[in-house]
């Protein structure tokens, strides 16, 4: 009976929490495509996370494929495939015709050129152990900038004062998700595994932070009686994962703030026919 290392053995346990924990943050979007399928209409939502989410699935398959020890990876990552994948379709099905070309040139930049790129970098001008050094270090650079994106978040919550645009629970599993691969990388000894989630972790925890400082804030939306103008085009738009900032349409002033109201107001009475459409 074979008797496996014990690193090897708690490197089993996080990559099993860790799929578990991803499969979760993976059917977070399930709300917004059921509100699109329900309007018909992609709105004001963008296809960018969902094409970013598929490029960083595909990625992390590659450099599982080129280790060979990190099997746990392949599992989850083709699992986000396939969903990001039917997440692509839905988005494509109810788009606008503009929005449908804006996702066709992402998709061919990012998971056709740019992952051809890296397939070329990494099969052709490396060789041997060096092809997972390299592979290793460009999935740390792209993980890095994903961690970084969700600083727009965080620059909302402060400046609104409310963390409307920043779901906890969301935020909890993406967290929660960064602590158990980050423990896997560690029992693994991948470098490129465990580092980059711990500026995942470090943000999460911020942003927790915030959540429970700002949890009580309220806001005042401009609603389509106040504004008849933007009838139908007022829309509220929510954090679609960790890739990319959300795109957020809906106009939102603090209530406690008088001079705010009327700044925002004069600004909005100048510029709304340039702003206002979706």
């Amino acid at each position: 009976m074979a008797v496996f290392p014990v690193h090897q053995t708690w490197a089993f346990v996080f990559g099993i929490l860790g799929n578990v924990v991803s499969f979760m943050v993976y059917l977070a979007p399930l709300p917004t495509f059921h509100q699109i399928y329900k309007k018909k209409s992609t709105e004001g939502f963008q296809s960018i996370p969902y094409i970013v989410a598929l490029f960083s699935a595909m990625l992390w398959i590659f450099y599982a494929f080129i280790k060979t020890d990190a099997s746990l990876l392949i599992t989850i990552n083709s699992l986000g495939c396939f969903i990001e994948t039917i997440y692509i379709i839905a988005y494509f099905i109810y788009a606008p015709k503009k929005a449908r070309i804006v996702t066709v040139k992402l998709l061919l930049l990012f998971n056709v050129v740019g992952f051809g790129a890296i397939l070329f970098v990494t099969l052709v001008l490396t060789k041997g152990s060096r092809r997972a050094v390299v592979l290793g270090w460009i999935c740390v650079a792209f993980s890095i900038s994903v961690f970084i994106a969700p600083l727009c978040i965080v620059r909302r919550v402060i400046r609104t004062k409310s963390v409307e645009y920043m779901p906890f629970l969301l935020t909890f599993f993406l967290t929660l998700s960064a602590v158990m691969w980050f423990c896997y990388g560690l029992f693994l000894k991948d470098l490129y595994i465990a580092g980059p989630n711990i500026l995942g972790f470090i943000f999460g925890v911020l942003q927790m932070l915030l959540y429970l400082i700002y949890r009580k804030g309220k806001k005042q939306v401009i609603a389509e009686q106040q504004l008849p103008e933007l009838a139908g085009q007022i829309i509220d738009v929510v954090k679609l994962g960790p890739m990319v900032c959300a795109d957020v349409n809906t106009v939102v002033i603090p209530v406690n703030e008088d001079e705010n109201v009327n700044k925002e107001v004069k600004k909005m009475e100048g510029g709304l026919k340039a702003t206002a459409e979706v």
